[in-house]
């Protein structure tokens, strides 16, 4: 490095205009100027648990990066998180930097006023040092001066305006050095120029990112708060506000300011701050070539650097890659799992769709091939459909087969099927029954039926086995359970079926001898469709096959193995990176969040149906009806009526647009339907929707995706019969409810029959039978069949409440019924738990790994480790198993 010149501490356009000044002290006092602390906005959100979460983490030493976009309100969330968790702002230095910075001298300069290190930088300037020593020289006067035990904070705001490799050298110094009276917070739009991996190593380093920072879907309805309160937005607006901004909190601050400030309300898109400040503030700093590379990655689902850096990509400038887009900060985040693939902001990828760049359908029908090369099958059809190249398209949907099609992206080929012409599909056997899989398993039974009913009785003869398969299949769609047995062991008795329509139908079997209660039998033909998904390298279908056995585990009320299950299924689909597979991985994320509502994780939950959700929507996978009525209940539980019965129709207007069958949704809706008017006391509704189940439950149909929902109207009914005090009723179905399943009853449906009984009960045993029920459901965390009857149990639980053993169960229980456990008597400690370390301790418990942990805590994989070896030395144990038991013994669970 070139030597420290006291050219006057500035060496910028001033100091040529002020000659006169000895030492640049003009310079020096317009830099102090800029040493303030940000002003709090007004209005903002309060976060506390990520305000806090950033303050824990300033210790001595400690360099944390805030890394995101812009818009993500990194400067309002640093300086509420000092402001309200620190002792006073006086020990903090706050700096915004800006372009005119990348001077080294001015650099230092404004370190020096920042850290009250003046002094010791005019004396650096006559050491004839470099920018490095004189560096040192203020990090060690710094060390000398400090007499605190609490560190002193520095922020440096708009880290990425640094680009001067002199000065990013001087920074890397800095936070490799930093003394330990000192922290820095490090605020940038994308990553830092210099390596942090020595940081990482020695615990010193925390980044939080734009997944900390995105508004939650709860956290956007209490941002809206007040525009819900005063019915200038519905729920169902806000929640599209939310699926279209991810969450995105600048755009939605502009536009929650422009509705209060407007009579006339547009859409987020269309608002006039929302479009400058895409722009202005996101894109203003892009060059007309970067943003022309934006606009064709937006053309696009996914975007990868693989894909783009092709030579052969039409009317793409290799220099500006989705990676390189990511790390300037752009809104383009990495999908887990897939290497370098990138999805764009939804509300950005839309608006840079308009204007359309020319040749977009030579890029896609581009696309359709490069995925078609790969055995990329839905990919290709997706994108030759896009491109409007029918002969393409009719070529790769006469290759494909129905083992390729099932567990895919549905919109697109329901899409496809508008565009095939209709003489190829009349004409082709091939196509109809490829087809009439597409329908069947977008929920259009009937539609499917009319196309395989279509076939003359030659092609019938000649495609027997695939017919029965594709017949079985529509069974269990319909919840006809019996029938579709029978049609699945006569399609598997015929030696001409293929392997693919073999793992279709043991799928089938396995599905439908679970509704049955027939689980061994169920687990069974799971096993031989996941073999056979395996050998037949179908990742789509042995996600579904793990989605299959973790239901056959929730009808057992195995929840804690469905989850371990679902989990491993997830792990395995996002590091499978041959092919995107959409339906299957959906589906997991799907029954793990109902596996989390069961155990009463609703803010799990919550995040992961906001993700899944999008995806079912975008494929326009059925499955979505299962995410709907989850939101249902939710907002039921919490007493957010009107919110659950705008999800019903949100749910029932999807059904009918995307055109399913309604003996598919229409027994579900209604049932949330008559739940939440019980809960609500309307008892004469609840009735009146029982009564229109009652074909359906007549008819014995097993809905797919909410196998239980028969057991649970029937406990319905009984419910109603008790609020109308006809116990007598309701004591006779409750009867026939143990009559009808026998030992075959689903786990959930027992412990609501185990509960009326005890709301049911005489002689005073109303108490030990609920205390018997609470003990057999803490085994699995089975919170679910409490919340749906906390109204009825209330009375009950208040009185036995008082008895339990505390537990993570009961405290669960509490949470929903507002009681406490009377305290125990607790061993002490020699040596008591941290703070920290319990935090570790409660996510042991909760079952996850210690990489999860890590970026949970924002912490490093190695700092878990070490808290867990305290932990298990405290608790005198010697695994993870051990610590739990302790710890719950002791209380500290």
């Amino acid at each position: 490095m070139k030597p420290f010149n006291d050219g006057c501490a500035a060496n910028d356009e001033f100091q040529s205009a002020n000659n006169g000044l000895q030492k640049g002290e003009l310079v020096k006092d317009l830099l102090r100027q800029r040493i303030q602390f940000p002003a709090l906005p007004e209005g903002w959100l309060d976060r506390p648990q990520l305000e806090q979460s950033i303050a824990a983490a300033l210790r001595p030493r400690s360099v944390i990066l805030i890394e995101g976009g812009c818009g993500f309100g990194k400067t309002h969330l640093v300086a509420r998180a000092i402001d309200t968790h620190r002792s006073a702002q006086d020990d903090c230095c706050w700096i915004t930097l800006n372009g005119q910075d990348n001077s080294p001298s001015r650099f230092l300069t404004l370190l020096a006023i920042a850290l009250n290190l003046s002094e010791t930088l005019e004396s650096a300037l006559h050491s004839g040092g470099t920018f490095s020593d004189v560096l040192a020289m203020l990090l060690v006067s710094l060390e000398r001066k400090s007499g605190k035990d609490e560190p002193k904070t520095l922020v440096l705001d708009n880290v990425q305006s640094l680009a001067n490799p002199s000065v990013t050298a001087l920074l890397h110094q800095l936070v490799a050095d930093l003394p330990r009276c000192l922290c820095a917070v490090l605020i940038s739009r994308s990553a830092l120029p210099f390596e942090t991996h020595n940081l990482e190593l020695e615990n010193r380093f925390v980044r939080f990112g734009v997944d900390s920072f995105a508004f939650s879907r709860s956290e956007t309805f209490e941002f809206f708060a007040r525009l819900l309160a005063s019915e200038r937005l519905t729920s169902v607006a806000v929640d599209q506000l939310y699926e279209v901004s991810e969450g995105w909190p600048a755009p939605l601050a502009l536009y929650r300011r422009e509705i209060a400030c407007s009579e006339n309300r547009q859409s987020l898109l269309d608002s006039a701050s929302v479009q400058r400040f895409l722009k202005e503030s996101v894109l203003g700093h892009l060059t007309r070539l970067q943003q022309r590379s934006l606009q064709l990655m937006a053309e696009l689902e996914l975007s990868s650097d693989s894909l783009f850096s092709s030579g052969e990509f039409p009317d793409f400038p290799v220099d500006f890659l989705p990676s390189q887009a990511a790390d300037i900060g752009i809104p383009l985040r990495a999908v887990p799992g897939r290497g370098r693939w990138y999805r764009l902001n939804g509300l950005l990828k839309e608006w840079l769709k308009t204007p359309q760049v020319p040749g977009q359908k030579a890029r896609l029908r581009y696309v359709s091939q490069w995925f078609g090369e790969r055995d990329q099958f839905p990919e290709s059809l997706k994108y030759a459909l896009l491109s409007g190249d029918s002969k393409l398209v009719i070529e790769i949907a006469s290759e494909g087969s129905e083992a390729l099609l099932l567990g895919q992206d549905t919109a697109s080929l329901l899409q496809l099927r508008k565009a095939l012409p209709q003489h190829l599909l009349e004409s082709s056997p091939r196509l109809r029954i490829v087809y009439s899989w597409v329908h069947a398993i977008g929920g259009q039974f009937s539609r499917a039926r009319a196309l395989i009913n279509g076939l003359n009785e030659v092609d019938r003869a000649s495609y027997s086995a695939r017919l029965c398969a594709l017949e079985a299949f529509i069974l269990r769609g319909e919840g006809r359970i019996g029938s579709a047995l029978d049609m699945a062991d006569r399609a598997l008795s015929q030696d001409e079926l293929s392997a693919q329509a073999r793992l279709v139908t043991q799928m089938v079997r396995s599905s439908a001898l679970s509704a049955c209660g027939r689980f061994a039998e169920a687990r069974e033909a799971n096993r031989i469709a996941a073999k056979l998904a395996r050998e037949a390298g179908d990742y789509g279908s042995e996600a579904l096959s793990v989605y299959g056995h973790a239901g056959i585990e929730l009808g057992k009320g195995a929840l804690k193995h469905a989850e371990q299950l679902l989990r491993t299924g997830l792990d395995t689909a996002m590091h499978e990176l041959t092919r995107y597979a959409r339906i299957g991985e959906t589906r997991l994320q799907l029954s793990l969040a109902l596996v989390l509502w069961h155990q009463g994780r609703d803010r799990e939950a919550d995040c992961l149906l906001a993700s899944c959700s999008r995806q079912a929507e975008q494929s326009r996978d059925v499955g979505l009806l299962m995410a709907m009525a989850l939101r249902v209940l939710m907002c039921r539980a919490a007493g957010q009526y009107e919110e659950a019965f705008a999800w019903v129709g949100r749910a029932e207007r999807t059904m009918h647009a995307w055109q399913v069958d309604e003996a598919f949704f229409e027994p579900v809706l209604e049932a949330l339907k008559a739940s939440c008017w019980l809960a609500q006391g309307q008892l004469e509704s609840a009735r009146q929707a029982l009564e229109k189940l009652e074909p359906h439950r007549s008819a014995g149909r097993i809905p797919e995706l909410f196998p239980m929902m028969p057991g649970l109207l029937d406990c319905l009914q009984v419910r109603v019969d008790m609020a109308q005090g006809v116990a007598e009723g309701a004591r006779e179905k409750l009867s026939n409810i143990r009559h009808r399943y026998g030992e075959r009853m689903p786990s959930g449906v027992a412990i609501h029959v185990r509960l009326l009984d005890a709301l049911l009960a005489e002689d005073g045993c109303d108490q030990k039978i609920l205390q018997s029920v609470v003990e057999s459901a803490a085994e699995e965390h089975f919170v679910s069949p409490f919340v749906e009857m906390a109204h009825e149990l209330r009375p009950l639980m208040e009185k036995v409440f008082p008895r339990l053993e505390e537990s993570a169960f009961t405290l669960a229980l509490g949470r929903v019924f507002d009681l406490q456990v009377a305290p125990a008597h607790r061993d002490v400690l020699p040596e008591p738990i941290s703070d920290r370390e319990h935090g570790v301790l409660e996510l042991i418990a909760k079952g996850l790994s210690n990489q999860e942990i890590a970026d949970e805590l924002h912490i490093s994989l190695h700092t878990v480790k070490t808290h867990a070896r305290r932990i298990n030395a405290k608790l005198d144990v010697k695994s993870r198993t051990q610590a739990i038991v302790r710890a719950r013994e002791l209380g500290l669970l």
